[in-house]
C-alpha cells in the first residue's frame, strides 16, 4: 500500500502498519521527500514527491490520504479512478462542489472508501453502543459529549483549519450520529473566543457549546473548549429510559491517593496520540478487513459528508444566532 502525506497523522498510521504481518508499506509520498527519508523510514521500498506516482503503481492495492484537507478531494478522484481502496482523513473536503464530485467518481469506479474518524474504534465509546444495541439504556433520550483540547493548535493551523466546528468538531458530529444511531435534524450554537483573542482575525472562535436536536426527537448537547488546563477532556454519555452508559476520561494512571485532607486521581491522558493509540490501529485493521471484503467499511463517505453538512449547519447557526435545519444543507 501506500501513504500520501507523512505529517503528524500520516507517521501514526505508518507506525501502526509496521506491526501488521499481512499488510505492508511500499510507498510514502510527501513534497518534503529527502534523501535522508531513507533512514527515517527503512521499512518502505519508495519515497515520491509526486503522489500519481503512487496511483500508478500496478503493486499498490490501497492508498491512505493523510494530506492536507484541500487536497483530499482531488487525490480521492485520482486514486478512485486508478482503481485504488481508499483511506482518507477527515475531513473529506472544504468545497461542497468538490467532496460532491469525489463521492460521485468513487461510487462510480466502486472502489472501498472509508473517512477517519477514529473515535468509532474506541473500545469505551464502543461499549455504550453496545448497551444502547442490548436496549439497556431503553430509549435514549439526552446526548452529551465533553471535547476539550489541551491547548490551542498553532495560529497558522488554524488559519487553514476550516474553523473549530470542520477541524474539531467534526469528530463530535459523527459521534453524535454513531452513538445514538439516529440523525441529526436541528443544530444551534453559542460559540466566543475565551482563550486567545488572536483567533477573531479568522473569524473563528474557541469555546463552544452545540444544541443538537435528532430526528427521533431526542436531545443532545456538544460542549467544545481549545484548552483545558488539565489534559484531553473526551467524555460521553446516553441517558435513557433504563439508564445511562458513561465513557469517562482515560487517564495518564488509574491509581487514586486518599487521605484525611481527601482524595486524588492522575489526570487525563494529554492529547489524541495518547488517548487514542489504539483506537488508530483499530480503525486501519477495520479498513483492511473491508477492503478484503469481510464486511463493509465502516465510516463510509456518506458517513463524512454528514458530518461535514453539521459542521456546516453549526457555523451557519453562531453567525445568524438562530437554530439550523440540517435539511436544509445541502
Amino acid at each position: 500500500m501506500g501513504i500520501i502525506g507523512m505529517g503528524r497523522i500520516g507517521n501514526v498510521h505508518y507506525q501502526n502498519l509496521l506491526t501488521f504481518d499481512d499488510v505492508s508499506v511500499k510507498t510514502i509520498c510527501d513534497i518534503l521527500v529527502d534523501e535522508g527519508w531513507k533512514e527515517k523510514y527503512p521499512a518502505v521500498s519508495t519515497l515520491v514527491k509526486d503522489y500519481h506516482q503512487v496511483l500508478t503503481d500496478p503493486e499498490i492495492d490501497a492508498v491512505l490520504i493523510c494530506t492536507p484537507t484541500d487536497l483530499h478531494p482531488q487525490i480521492t478522484i485520482d486514486a478512485a479512478r486508478a482503481g485504488k481502496d481508499i483511506f482518507c482523513e477527515k475531513p473529506v473536503g472544504f468545497k461542497n462542489e468538490d467532496i460532491l464530485e469525489a463521492y460521485r467518481v468513487v461510487n462510480q469506479t466502486g472502489v472501498k472508501f472509508e473517512v477517519g474518524f477514529n473515535r468509532r474504534f474506541d473500545k469505551h465509546f464502543d461499549r455504550i453502543v453496545e448497551y444502547r444495541d442490548e436496549n439497556r439504556i431503553g430509549d435514549p433520550q439526552l446526548l452529551k459529549i465533553t471535547s476539550r483540547d489541551p491547548e490551542p493548535p498553532s495560529l497558522d493551523y488554524v488559519e487553514h483549519s476550516g474553523g473549530i466546528f470542520m477541524d474539531m468538531t467534526i469528530h463530535d458530529f459523527d459521534m453524535a450520529r454513531f452513538i445514538t444511531g439516529q440523525e441529526v435534524a436541528e443544530v444551534h450554537v453559542f460559540g466566543d473566543v475565551l482563550i486567545d483573542d488572536r483567533i477573531r482575525k479568522f473569524k473563528d472562535i474557541d469555546t463552544a457549546v452545540i444544541s443538537l436536536k435528532f430526528a427521533n426527537g431526542m436531545l443532545g448537547v456538544i460542549d467544545n473548549s481549545r484548552k483545558a488546563v488539565y489534559g484531553y477532556d473526551q467524555r460521553i454519555e446516553l441517558f435513557g429510559s433504563k439508564g445511562v452508559s458513561r465513557a469517562e476520561n482515560v487517564l495518564n494512571s488509574e491509581t487514586t491517593f486518599v487521605g484525611k485532607e481527601g482524595a486524588s486521581a492522575d489526570t487525563p491522558m494529554y492529547f489524541f496520540l495518547q488517548r487514542y493509540k489504539e483506537a488508530y490501529a483499530r480503525e486501519l485493521r477495520s479498513f483492511f478487513g473491508a477492503v478484503r471484503g469481510e464486511h463493509p467499511v465502516a465510516c463510509s463517505f456518506d458517513d463524512g459528508i454528514r458530518a461535514i453538512r453539521l459542521a456546516e449547519a453549526a457555523k451557519r447557526s453562531l453567525l445568524s444566532g438562530q437554530v439550523e435545519k440540517v435539511a436544509e444543507i445541502k
